[in-house]
């Protein structure tokens, strides 16, 4: 009897202990997909389209700076920022006609060329690029290109969130990390998914232009210093006297010669 009992409560105790541990397995599984859900809808959540837009412009003006004042006033307009601006004038050809002795009227052919890069608002992108058209004589070539960070901004998003959970459990002392370089590694790969997250946000949010424009050749007309030493001479009057004095001492020295060779006049 008393070994029947024995066996009785052992079966009992055995029974106990594999419904406790079914329980324990059906939590971790409903533990697992509750986080499997959430990841989901975070997932669904950051799925937003991440585009990203860019374009360039090259056309002819009638006056660079003009244009070059314009487009500042536009981007300020559209709450945009001008990343670059540069404004260069190349001389082709030029011709010095002299004037003076000392002066020369110097004619000359120069092109303007100038560079702006500017943000403006992804939105707005077209209707800005169509508004600067309007300034030019002619369009040369005007491009757009967009770019789909979507799933770079997902998957960096992603390992993002993991980072963040194994630093935590770190932290927490549920995950041990003995090394304390993979920490750091850890760390500095968080901020770098950071970093390139909020470099696609500002991507998608203001698009980048590049405008390149000109205007014709330019003819100036201005007198300048004449800067060659040849074209320099005195005055007639000090020129006839300078020759006069020299003429005279030439007409001494030969006398002073003929004066020499007297001995050979008596041989």
């Amino acid at each position: 009897m008393k070994k029947q009992h024995l066996v009785c409560m052992g079966l009992v105790c055995a029974a106990l202990w594999a419904g406790c541990s079914n329980g324990h397995k059906e939590v971790s599984s409903a533990d697992t997909v509750s986080t499997a859900g959430t990841n989901l809808d975070t997932v669904a959540t950051l799925r937003a389209a991440k585009l990203i837009k860019t374009a360039d412009m090259r056309f002819k003006v009638k006056n660079v700076e003009r244009v070059c004042e314009d487009v500042s006033t536009l981007t300020a307009r559209y709450k945009g920022l001008v990343m670059h601006h540069s404004m260069r004038s190349e001389i082709s050809r030029t011709l010095d006609i002299p004037s003076s002795s000392d002066s020369v009227t110097r004619i000359s052919s120069y092109t303007t060329n100038a560079d702006m890069v500017v943000k403006i608002p992804s939105a707005q992108i077209e209707e800005f690029m169509n508004i600067v058209g309007k300034m030019a004589v002619y369009v040369n070539n005007r491009n757009m290109d967009i770019q789909d960070k979507t799933l770079d901004y997902l998957s960096a998003q992603m390992k993002l969130i993991s980072r963040t959970s194994i630093i935590d459990q770190q932290k927490k002392g549920i995950v041990k990390i003995k090394d304390a370089a993979q920490v750091m590694n850890l760390k500095d790969d968080l901020i770098d998914q950071q970093i390139e997250n909020k470099r696609i946000d500002d991507g998608e949010k203001y698009s980048t232009i590049a405008l390149n424009f000109y205007q014709g050749n330019t003819i100036t007309c201005e007198v300048v210093v004449n800067d060659d030493p040849l074209n320099f001479k005195l005055p007639f009057g000090k020129r006839f006297g300078q020759a006069v004095v020299t003429s005279w001492m030439i007409f001494t020295d030969c006398l002073v010669g003929l004066a020499n060779l007297w001995v050979f006049v008596l041989a």
